[in-house]
């Protein structure tokens, strides 16, 4: 496993990339810097009235848009290093989506697992104390979301401890995102992620160029695909990806991998698991001999969904998957990934591949601020405009729709429509850009390269327009 630190992993990226550029070397450092990082250490009292004292960190990578956007982790590997590199992920990842906030991620240094329900919602709203102590939280300052240990039940409490401190700050529902829906979420946050990775694959897939290179069709139907972590991110991924034809081959998580050639039911396999605990032992599968050889396997994709730097100079030469799409943040060290791009191994980096949450994200904070639900003033509209356009047809025709067809074509979009419309189209247009920028490389440099560029020459026009530098 590589030594260099997570942040100057990121950084080894951002220096190739940036060399592809002609911007003032100060700015380019200016991007490069992480702002500001917030270390903290406070006492929580457990259940049975001792006194614990938690570390956590918040980290703004950027402030050429504010506010700065990002999520919380719950893990015993949250450290400074990690969150500096999370929230400068988070910056070109904005970028790179067109998503307009800075780049920002914070991390408790727990293990949710050794704590109850009370003991946590205590961590979780002293965390949100300490982070408006130093004004690292609001609506127009620095916004979390859920990260990995984290879900909407601790963005709810949150929301609540923001507002319960701020009672007149209208918009104080926009202060974090991922919440539960009756408390301000969005329809459709939950799989963003993963139907994120989807779509960025998919929009992938369709250049028969690219995939004849590869060696492979066009689309994903048919194609044989891995996942590596099989939490949220990764349980959506498999379940959209086996919708649509793809064939699901091996999955892995902590406690084990499992295989089958023939293809793993996504949904038998949670049912699995829900009853025996544990993944492995799936009836018809094959469990690996360990939880990382799922990314060795025989396949066309492998989804690293997990922890960052699974993939590395020790292991590369042994993954299969000549497409490996980046769901997880940093799962490729810098090295190995120089490796994968001089053998032609097609990497769809982390930095545009994971950004659905953060997009669907952004749509939440926009409900919050505006005040309304999407979908809410124009769906009873388009369906009576498609009803009669409809109607218009069946009198021309002198045919009839049956209702069930005519209820289903004339259905308004509603909330979580919208949200996957919008989903779609920023997936499939960032894919475009970076693409573009990518042909222009002339093959000196792989796609990861070419999304760093875009990040990198979008945050450096901010800087620029704001007159900071020439």
């Amino acid at each position: 496993m590589s030594t260099i630190s997570f942040f100057d992993q990121v950084n080894q990226n951002f220096n190739k990339a940036a060399a592809f550029t002609r911007h003032d070397p100060n700015l380019l450092a200016q991007i490069r810097e992480c702002n500001s990082i917030y270390r903290m250490a406070f006492p929580v009292r457990r259940d049975d009235d001792s006194i614990e004292v938690i570390h956590a960190w918040r980290a703004e990578h950027s402030h050429h848009k504010t506010p700065t956007k990002g999520g919380i982790r719950f893990a015993m590997d949250v450290c400074e290093d990690e969150v500096m590199a999370l929230a400068a992920l988070m910056t070109y990842k904005c970028a790179v989506v067109n998503v307009p906030f800075g780049g920002a991620k914070g991390g408790v240094r727990i293990n949710r697992k050794n704590y109850s329900t009370g003991e946590l919602e205590r961590i979780t709203r002293r965390y949100t104390y300490e982070l408006m102590k130093k004004n690292f939280i609001g609506p127009g300052i620095d916004v979390p979301a859920p990260d990995f240990g984290t879900g909407p039940q601790e963005m709810a409490w949150i929301a609540d401890t923001y507002q319960s401190m701020d009672s007149r700050e209208l918009n104080s529902l926009g202060c974090v995102t991922g919440k539960p829906v009756p408390l301000g979420g969005i329809r459709g946050r939950q799989e963003a992620t993963g139907l994120g990775v989807f779509y960025g694959v998919r929009e992938a897939c369709s250049n028969s160029d690219d995939m004849q290179k590869l060696g492979l069709s066009k689309g994903v139907e048919g194609k044989r695909v891995a996942i590596q972590g099989f939490g949220n991110v990764g349980y959506h991924s498999a379940k959209f990806f086996e919708q649509n034809g793809a064939i699901v081959v091996a999955l892995g998580e902590q406690d084990g991998s499992i295989y089958d050639a023939k293809g793993l039911p996504v949904e038998k396999v949670v049912a699995h698991r829900s009853q025996s605990g544990s993944i492995t032992g799936f009836p018809g599968s094959r469990n690996l001999p360990t939880r990382e050889a799922v990314l060795e396997v025989p396949c066309d994709i492998l989804i690293p969904a997990a922890l960052e730097n699974v993939i590395t100079v020790e292991n590369v030469n042994r993954i299969q998957a000549r497409i490996i799409a980046e769901a997880a943040n940093g799962p490729t060290t810098a090295d190995a990934s120089q490796m994968l791009f001089e053998r032609g191994t097609f990497v769809i980096p982390d930095s545009y591949l994971n950004a659905g949450g953060v997009t669907v994200s952004y749509f939440e904070w926009l409900k919050n601020l505006s005040h309304v639900r999407f979908g809410r003033m124009e769906k009873r509209f388009e369906e009576k405009a498609f009803r009669k356009l409809l109607q218009a047809i069946e009198g021309a025709t002198s045919r009839q729709f049956p209702e069930d067809m005519m209820a289903s074509i004339a259905h308004g979009a509603d909330e979580k429509d919208l949200v996957y419309s919008g989903l779609e189209e920023t997936m499939a247009g960032a894919y475009q850009e970076i693409r573009e920028i990518h042909k222009k490389l002339d093959g000196k440099a792989d796609l990861r390269t070419a999304a760093l560029i875009d990040a990198i020459d979008k945050v450096a026009l901010c800087y620029m327009e704001m007159g900071i530098f020439p």
